[in-house]
């Protein structure tokens, strides 16, 4: 397996224990605590497919926006 890939497993396993275990001592419940834990990365996901849209139309650091026509 590449290890790029290995490296987002990885991560992924991570972020997933960090947002149950937070979500798990601000709510003192597992069942809430799994479903945060497990909602949060799909939500992040999605958030972040927006904000790479975003970013990709926004001027590249350092250029100048094309004269307006």
């Amino acid at each position: 397996m590449p290890r790029h890939i290995l490296k987002t497993m990885t991560y992924s396993l991570m972020h997933l224990s960090v947002a149950i275990t937070v979500a798990f001592a601000l709510t003192r419940n597992w069942h809430a605590a799994l479903a945060i834990g497990l909602i949060e990365p799909a939500v992040q996901t999605i958030a972040y497919t927006f904000h790479e849209r975003v970013w990709e139309r926004s001027p590249k650091a350092g250029t100048t926006p094309p004269a307006a026509a």
